[in-house]
């Protein structure tokens, strides 16, 4: 009897076919300013059993298990891109949104859960906790194909953000759920939560993620430093053994009680940073990796939703994903950035790129598993908060970026730098007694002081190329950095 490799082909071919056209629609809906990772998860759902494709698949475990691997390969690459320089201005207002932020955003998600899908209180607050954090995928991917050059105090704390509230949205999403199974199980007593075991794990969570990440990226950077130029230092090589390094060291800290996702984002930005030359030859084969992670991933994804059951709880899920985003996180932006000197305009712009992906969907599949009781609804409010993110923030980050005024010129772009900084520029070494009788300015409290001590003074936190002040009727930019110094200043008069 000869051998039939049908079990191989079929399944193959059905995959490879949804990545070739979630891939070439994706191409082509970018140009009309729709978001890849949309397309990528609504080619999964005309795919599934309520679409054309009509392929039936509910493995939940499957899509969890991708689902973790994906994140884990994605915050990777994230982090082998993100330079130390950035942490300068984007690692103090990072750290409070995604703790403070993410805390702010279940809170209140979970009241509008509460009141829009009648749920108790654990399950509301679980359902805030499953979408509360923005997502490293969408972020990442969205920021790099959208053709804006945002000035750094604002991309550097999207992006630090994203990679790191994930922990703190898996360890929330744990902790409702161990409460809903208790209140479920002994609904006159209630889940209470014992203060001491939530503080012991969540200080074992970041504390095995940080450690372990930060030891494992010197040890990996030192190894590839060791490597040398032969053929086990080529790009692919060197990309293959991140990818391995980073998802062993992502399995063993989950294994130990850490977060994972913590500790692989944590070994990827020090790997980048302290192998530099080493890890740039490898980073055109892991945007192939991350890419191919975010399809698999939401294509999944978008297989596993079922629309006929998603219209049931459509208007109360579309309810929970407008006080999101326009309630939510908006206030859990100023809260944290507010006392930072973030200015209004970057505080709008980081509010309305607070991009939902994947993660909260993944996070969804928890309660699934776990089997909390309306679990299936948890997962149908995710999708729809996703959808809607992806399709009004994701699409129109270009336009509110402009709009509100966060993106910097392009530096070969002589006209347009004119237009944003000012006809002259000054080296910041220029003190401004000299300054000011040049142009006929009003001289500050002390005139002793040098063009660049002033701006920063002004600023009272840390520059970046963009920041302005008004000096009288001049408007004074930061035009070039040294480091963490002001080097030269446009200045516009009038």
């Amino acid at each position: 009897m000869a051998l039939s490799l049908d079990f191989l082909a079929l399944p193959l071919m059905v995959a490879a076919s949804l990545v070739f056209i979630s891939v070439l629609a994706g191409v082509l809906s970018t140009r009309k300013g729709f978001s890849f990772l949309l397309v990528f998860l609504l080619v999964g759902t005309l795919a599934g059993e309520d679409g054309p494709g009509g392929l039936v698949f509910d493995d939940f475990g499957l899509a969890f298990w991708v689902g973790n691997v994906a994140l884990a390969v994605i915050l990777l690459d994230g982090g082998l891109r993100t330079d130390f320089t950035t942490f300068r201005t984007g690692l103090r207002p990072s750290l409070l949104l995604a703790t403070l932020g993410v805390l702010v955003c279940t809170a209140i998600t979970g009241a509008a859960a509460h009141w829009l899908l009648d749920l108790n209180w654990p399950l509301a607050l679980l359902v805030g906790a499953i979408v509360g954090s923005t997502d490293a995928a969408a972020v990442f991917s969205m920021l790099k194909s959208s053709g804006v050059r945002l000035n750094e105090r604002v991309a550097a704390t999207l992006e630090i953000e994203s990679g790191m509230n994930d922990p703190m949205a898996v360890y929330l999403t744990l902790t409702f759920i161990g409460v809903a199974l208790a209140a479920a199980a002994a609904p006159g007593v209630g889940g209470g939560l014992d203060a001491v075991e939530v503080l012991r794990s969540l200080l074992q969570q970041f504390g095995w993620g940080a450690a372990l990440g930060l030891c494992s990226g010197f040890a990996l950077a030192e190894l590839l430093k060791r490597l040398g130029r032969g053929a086990y230092g080529s790009g692919g090589i060197r990309a293959l053994l991140v990818v391995s390094g980073g998802l062993a060291v992502f399995g063993a800290t989950t294994w130990l009680g850490g977060s994972g996702f913590l500790a692989v984002y944590a070994m990827g930005v020090v790997t980048g940073n302290q192998a530099r030359r080493q890890v740039r030859a490898a980073l055109s084969a892991m945007d192939g990796y991350a890419w191919l992670s975010q399809a698999g991933m939401f294509l999944l994804l978008g297989l596993l939703v079922t629309p006929s059951a998603l219209l049931r709880t459509l208007w109360p899920a579309l309810g929970v994903s407008l006080v999101l985003m326009l309630v939510a996180r908006p206030l859990s932006v100023w809260l944290c950035l507010a006392p930072l000197r973030f200015n209004l305009r970057e505080m709008t712009f980081i509010s309305w790129v607070g991009l939902r992906g994947a993660v909260p969907i993944v996070l969804a599949v928890f309660p699934l598993m776990a089997g909390v009781p309306g679990a299936p609804t948890f997962f149908n409010v995710a999708f729809v908060v996703v959808l809607t993110s992806l399709l009004l923030q994701g699409s129109t980050i270009a336009w509110s970026a402009t709009r509100l005024g966060v993106t910097l010129p392009d530096p070969q772009d002589a006209a347009q730098a004119r237009l944003v900084y000012g006809d002259f520029v000054i080296d910041a070494a220029t003190p401004m007694d000299q300054l000011c009788a040049f142009y006929g300015l009003p001289v500050p409290t002390d005139p002793s002081q040098t063009l660049g001590q002033w701006l920063n003074d002004e600023l009272n936190r840390p520059p970046v190329v963009g920041d302005s002040a008004m000096l009288g009727a001049a408007e004074l930019s930061v035009r070039q950095m040294d480091g963490a110094q002001i080097a030269q200043v446009g200045i516009k008069l009038g």
